[in-house]
């Protein structure tokens, strides 16, 4: 026993001496409270804090009120929380390829933001965890439950295990980029980028493995979250950095974010190719369930709006200057992430929208044409929350660690 005592001891005495090797800044309140005084930043702080304050009221009516609290219904399992966290873990996913074009790939432009883009990685899924935990119900049973009978054959369990990897070898990673241990970040950084694309293609297999929902079934969505993935990383990227240097990008910057966009027009056209042909191949044949989907999907004004602020406007942008505009793609990329938002929303409602023959709502009723869903104020205000929350842990993050690279970088 006291050696088992002794072994504890010294373990702990280990992980101390290691942390405290760690390079970090001390702050305190004022120093947080001391945000720049740039022209917005006052409206960007108070919007923060209003998020953060709907986050605490939407949980306190969940914590009241339960599932009731929200839009959900049995035939629309699915609402917008579950969007908001694929919107986050995208986010995530992205902003770690990204990251990883510079110190797991050695492209010397690149290292200027891998640890912004890393620690950028680590807050999103973070707050994308703090999106769906409140819709998970008893997300500490889960946790439990996950390890102690792990479901092999459930796209699922798969998701949840690879996302929690995915974020232990991401703070690892992070943790040797602060230490300046390049090839330790990089052996981290790799299988932290292998695990997160797996986890990623997993969650498009969850979407594809659907076989009563024809318009989500197949191998589209596990290719198409990668890519998406890689355009919403671009995006933070110029937001990012734009913020960083109040749009006066110095030349090294400014070379990078050309670089990007230049990728990024790349990726928008391979996106739209993708998008074309899967609306084609859904409506050519008239099969039902598939094709009346894909045609009333058309009919939305979401999807016009992710097609719009997702992929067109800054793909002019990107095209209009060649990729030189990198002030332009800043805006451009605001906008995009609001397009992105919609891909993720239409995604998870589009779904959904065919009701299923074997769900009648009523005795002697037929079901309705299509499924209905408006997202209810508890919903909408902890979607917001965790808004609030990711930009809090990135300006909090901004303070605490040196996120900029090295000169010699």
């Amino acid at each position: 026993m006291a050696e088992a005592v002794t072994t504890n001891e010294g373990f702990v005495a280990k992980v101390k001496a290691f942390l405290a090797t760690i390079p970090y800044n001390k702050i305190t309140i004022r120093d947080l409270l001391n945000y720049p005084k740039e022209p917005g930043s006052t409206f960007i702080v108070l919007m923060t804090l209003l998020f953060l304050a709907f986050y605490v009221i939407g949980i306190g009516i969940y914590l009241v009120e339960g599932h009731e609290a929200y839009g959900v219904t049995r035939q629309h399992p699915w609402g917008l929380l579950i969007a908001v966290y694929i919107f986050f873990v995208v986010s995530s996913t992205g902003l770690c390829i990204v990251g990883s074009l510079g110190d797991v790939f050695g492209f010397k432009d690149y290292e200027v933001i891998s640890k912004r883009a890393i620690f950028g990685s680590i807050v999103t899924i973070l707050s994308g965890f703090a999106v769906i935990a409140f819709e998970i119900g008893h997300p500490i049973r889960m946790m439990i439950w996950n390890v102690l009978t792990p479901g092999l054959r459930s796209a699922i369990w798969w998701m949840g295990t690879l996302y929690g990897l995915y974020l232990t070898f991401m703070i690892i990673e992070f943790v040797f980029l602060l230490k300046h241990d390049m090839k330790k970040a990089k052996i981290f950084g790799l299988i932290g980028l292998l695990v997160g694309l797996a986890a990623h293609s997993n969650l498009g297999g969850v979407f594809g493995f659907l076989n009563a929902r024809l318009i989500s079934q197949g191998v589209f969505y596990p290719t198409y979250f990668i890519l998406t993935a890689f355009i919403t990383g671009i995006y933070l990227a110029f937001i990012m950095m734009g913020f960083r240097y109040r749009l006066n990008f110095p030349e090294n910057i400014r070379k990078m974010l050309v670089n990007l966009a230049k990728i990024q027009g790349l990726l928008i056209a391979i996106l739209m190719f993708f998008e074309t042909w899967k609306m084609l191949t859904a409506i050519y044949g008239g099969v039902p369930g598939r094709s009346d989907v894909a045609e009333h999907i058309l009919t939305t004004w979401t999807f016009w709006c992710e097609v719009i602020f997702g992929m067109l406007i800054p793909f002019i942008i990107i095209l209009k200057s060649y990729g030189k505009n990198v002030t332009g793609m800043f805006w451009g990329s605001l906008i995009g992430m609001v397009g992105i938002f919609f891909m993720r929303y239409d995604l998870v409602h589009d779904t959904q929208l065919k009701p299923l023959q074997m769900m009648k709502t009523r005795e002697y009723m037929l079901p309705p044409e299509w499924v209905h869903y408006t997202p209810s104020a508890t919903e909408i205000m902890i979607s917001l929350g965790g808004l609030g929350l990711c930009i809090l842990l990135y300006y909090i993050g901004t303070k605490l660690f040196n996120l900029d690279a090295e000169p010699e970088h």
